[in-house]
């Protein structure tokens, strides 16, 4: 089902970039002349996918704006930088301890935090490569339950991939078992995760969620940096 939803919102984004596309490539000729348009296209494919943000964007501020409660509240103590009295730039990150890309990502988001004193990390579990994963997210929102969510998430992290092994050395690493991961509370929380990543069009993971934008991909540091800058600057404005 998880999947269906998933490769239905990629094929929606793919159609939606084209369509932005067209719309450009088409009208853009009445104002700057067919060649001029063509060549800068030929010389500038990037035009393309840049539109195709910027109709993305726009489509998902809305609905953002109307979950972001729901978005940048964490489970009990899954986040880390700023408080929420002093943040001013809120990143949320949807992610799968087994997802090779989530931990591509670690390092670029470990550094925005311990750069950025204003920036607060919401992390919500989003477990959709099999029963390892699942297990590695109930035992984190354990974690996070008993205020020790950033010493678990390095630990296993720092492990590789996820096994009843790994997950039960990173829980005993905080005080907890396994047992402690099966708290039927925490289905509720992963019930969440998942509706609102469909809502956002989620087509795997990582997926980050930063002021009004939507990044479904393991883009690095830099383009996370400049959706948090683009952010603060909106707020400011």
């Amino acid at each position: 089902m998880a999947k269906t939803v998933f490769l239905s919102a990629a094929i929606g984004g793919l159609v939606g970039a084209a369509a932005s596309a067209a719309i450009f490539y088409s009208a853009a000729p009445q104002l700057m002349g067919e060649r001029l348009v063509r060549a800068s296209l030929l010389e500038h494919p990037e035009i393309i996918l840049e539109a195709g943000d910027v109709l993305r964007d726009r489509q998902y501020a809305p609905l953002i704006e109307a979950n972001r409660a729901l978005l940048e509240t964490p489970f009990e103590g899954a986040v880390q930088g700023a408080s929420a009295d002093d943040a001013d730039v809120v990143m949320v990150e949807f992610y799968d301890y087994a997802c090779g890309y989530c931990r591509q990502t670690k390092p670029d988001v470990d550094r925005l935090v311990k750069e950025d004193d204003k920036l607060r990390v919401v992390y919500r579990e989003l477990p959709v490569l099999g029963p390892d994963s699942i297990i590695a997210a109930r035992a984190s929102l354990a974690a996070a339950k008993a205020g020790k969510f950033t010493t678990f998430h390095d630990f296993l992290y720092a492990q590789g991939t996820p096994n009843e092994e790994t997950i039960t050395a990173a829980l005993a690493e905080v005080g907890l078992t396994l047992e402690d991961a099966r708290d039927p509370a925490f289905e509720a929380e992963l019930q969440k995760n998942f509706e609102l990543a469909n809502a956002l069009g989620a087509s795997g993971t990582p997926v980050f969620v930063i002021g009004n934008r939507v990044i479904n991909s393991a883009d690095g540091y830099d383009a996370y940096k400049q959706a948090i800058e683009a952010a603060r600057r909106s707020a400011q404005s």
